[in-house]
């Protein structure tokens, strides 16, 4: 009788449980990890209503003073005043218009007013009260949406899938929609019309964009003679077929017997209607040329300009939103204070910590 006994393999049921038990302990892991960061970031947010709520009095005696001090600049300090324009960009002239833009920020900031007065036709007195220029597009979201649509049908299937309204917005500049709006700041009343149109003159005397403007009005000119002739001709044909409709059926060698040509005459009907129809699109073509060279005549142009002599303008950014000068004042301080407050907390949690490790 055989002493050796056949040797045990390990069961497939301990290596699938104790598998099981690994992915549920990891999973159990994961879960803890995200609730405690949730439970930090609750314990956060609670410290941080208390910290508002122990100082309450200092944010609210530190937003007080920042408006007396709105009140107090808007009665000591020159007026503001402000204006606006509306261009219409009928060229790629975005990227220049806004380094134009920026150029002339950068000689305010540098208060060269004599460099500024010689690019905008106006005198140093009236280019010394100058402040600022601001270069904005007025696209809404739902007109972003229409070019963004217009943008993927305009390209292959498979990469328009890959293309989110989000990707779109981040890489396109602002500056290179059609319309933008131009506000300028100033101390004092200007002609702020003359300075915008000296703005525009000098974007369209650009010689880039002279020589393009001569290019698409010369192919203007050219597609319109093209068409012109074609209808000339187009009209002479028609008059061709309308005398062989006209006439009536021939009688052959003095016989009796009339001979009628109906598919001919069907024939000639048919190739009429189509010039007919041909004409039709060639004329509209013509309308939409006699558009576009309208379009082209001017490189940029002003759609509208609001208060050409400028208007006192009470009002300050804040995080991208425009408010009343008090209560940004207000707000400004009010934050300021936090931030300082919040700062010093943050220093005598060290000083603790610190004492705790040593």
């Amino acid at each position: 009788m055989s002493t050796n006994l056949p040797e045990q393999q390990p069961s497939e049921e301990m290596d699938i449980g104790q598998l099981f038990k690994i992915i549920g302990n990891a999973f159990e892991r994961l879960f803890k990890f995200i609730g405690s960061i949730f439970n930090m970031l609750f314990l956060a947010f609670v410290w941080l209503v208390f910290f508002t709520k122990k100082h309450i009095i200092k944010l609210i005696v530190a937003g007080l003073i920042g408006v007396v001090i709105g009140v107090v600049k808007q009665k000591t300090e020159a007026p503001v005043y402000k204006s606006t324009i509306v261009i219409k960009q009928n060229y790629s002239t975005g990227q220049h218009l806004s380094n134009t833009i920026d150029h002339y920020n950068s000689l305010l900031a540098e208060r060269d007013s004599i460099s500024v007065s010689e690019m905008l036709n106006i005198t140093p007195k009236e280019a010394n009260k100058l402040k600022n220029f601001e270069l904005k597009s007025i696209l809404s979201e739902n007109q972003k949406l229409e070019l963004f649509n217009a943008y993927s049908k305009s390209l292959d299937s498979t990469i328009a899938q890959t293309i989110s309204f989000e990707d779109f917005t981040a890489n396109s500049n602002e500056f290179e929609h059609v319309l933008q709006k131009i506000t300028l700041l100033s101390n004092g009343k200007n002609n702020f019309k003359k300075i915008f149109n000296q703005i525009i003159d000098n974007v369209a005397s650009n010689e880039f964009f002279k020589r393009e403007q001569e290019k698409d009005l010369s192919e203007f000119e050219r597609r319109e003679e093209i068409i012109n002739e074609s209808l000339r001709k187009s009209d002479s044909l028609k008059i061709i077929y309308q005398r062989v409709l006209e006439k009536s059926p021939e009688r052959i060698g003095g016989g009796t017997t009339n001979i009628t040509f109906e598919e001919a005459n069907n024939k000639n009907a048919t190739k009429e209607y189509e010039l007919y129809l041909n004409d039709i699109e060639l004329r509209r073509e013509l309308v939409e040329i006699s558009r576009k060279k309208e379009n082209a005549s001017k490189i940029i142009e002003a759609v509208s300009i609001q208060d050409d002599k400028g208007t006192k303008s009470n009002t300050a950014q804040v995080f991208g939103f425009e408010t009343s000068a008090i209560i940004a004042y207000s707000f400004k301080l009010a934050l300021l204070t936090y931030l300082i407050l919040f700062f010093l907390e943050f220093l005598r949690f060290l000083e603790r910590y610190k004492d705790k490790v040593q």
